[in-house]
């Protein structure tokens, strides 16, 4: 039977004479996913955000003539279904007994815990790793049906934006400064100007140093003209550099930005460990459950590029 730990496992153990037993626990990263979505509890089985547009800009009145009348409109709705992750071990009555090493056994529910660290980190990262393409992975696209990072987002009153550089661009000095001009010049839905500021950058590990370079150094980096870093100097991303080591691409970056009903995750139900005998077999088992769901709602609170 799958998932059943015996004797025959790991035999060893049935042995005095073992110094170290190793690679059944490591050093973990701490938390990741946290700085990529902004937390809500839930307690249905699913959530829905639902667009709804303000006003255009107002028109001229001419004398005597009436006023002009404008409406509301409901947009896209994006939708977050909460998924169910379990994960759990049986030992046998036998190895219990026979096992003459506790520490074997006590890292046995380390072990699961970081299963289920690793799955959340994974899957939140996904969404991510998954920002510029939709094809086969349609459960990526947003309630506009797109991707999240892309240079046709559409409008529910008409038209387009783009969230994403016209051609994907290395993380530079330059390419950080289109980007966060582009974001500046964010409109809503129809139109009008919204203050749209860069919080924090993120990027896989292969640019630590890169971005280091970009967002630290007092000068203008990779200049021997000694101009000021504007970057640094304005705090243009007060959150600095976030590293993120599930980033699957790894030239691709992003920028985090104020905007509210971004980037999500639902916490349906915390993880939780619970163990239990069987009676019959006396095998002893634990198992790990928990339920949540990543998503994104408006494309805004991103900015991003894929590297060339």
């Amino acid at each position: 039977m799958a998932g059943v730990i015996t004797t025959g496992t790991h035999p060893k153990a049935l042995w005095p004479g073992i110094k170290a037993w190793w690679g059944q626990v490591y050093e973990e990263h701490p938390e990741e996913f946290s700085a990529l979505f902004d937390k809500e509890s839930s307690h249905q089985n699913y959530e829905e955000d639902v667009q709804l547009t303000g006003f255009g800009l107002v028109p001229q009145k001419a004398e005597s003539a009436g006023t002009t009348y404008d409406s509301e409109i409901q947009g896209f709705t994006t939708r977050y279904t909460h998924i169910a992750y379990a994960l759990g071990y049986i030992v046998t009555k036998e190895e219990l007994d026979d096992n003459l090493y506790e520490q074997v056994s006590k890292k046995r529910s380390g072990a699961l815990a970081m299963s289920f660290r690793q799955t959340k980190e994974n899957v939140a990262a996904n969404i991510y790793n998954r920002a510029f393409t939709t094809g086969s992975n349609l459960q990526y696209a947003g309630g506009d049906g797109v991707a999240l990072c892309s240079t046709a987002h559409p409008n529910t009153s008409g038209g387009t934006f783009a969230n994403k550089l016209t051609v994907d661009a290395d993380l530079s000095e330059a390419s950080l400064e289109d980007a966060t001009i582009a974001l500046m010049g964010f409109q809503d839905d129809r139109g009008l100007l919204i203050n749209v500021m860069p919080k924090s950058l993120h990027i896989a590990r292969q640019e630590v140093y890169n971005a280091g370079r970009i967002l630290k150094t007092v000068a203008q980096p990779g200049n021997a003209n000694n101009d000021l870093n504007v970057l640094r100097a304005n705090n243009v991303f007060p959150g600095g550099a976030v590293v993120n080591h599930y980033f699957t691409s790894p030239h691709a970056w992003f920028i985090r930005t104020n905007v509210r009903d971004g980037m999500k995750y639902y916490e349906r139900v915390g993880v939780q460990f619970d163990q239990d005998n069987d009676f019959d077999t006396m095998n002893a088992k634990a198992k790990g459950y928990e339920r949540y769901s990543f998503g994104w709602t408006d494309p805004r609170a991103i900015y991003g590029s894929n590297g060339p």
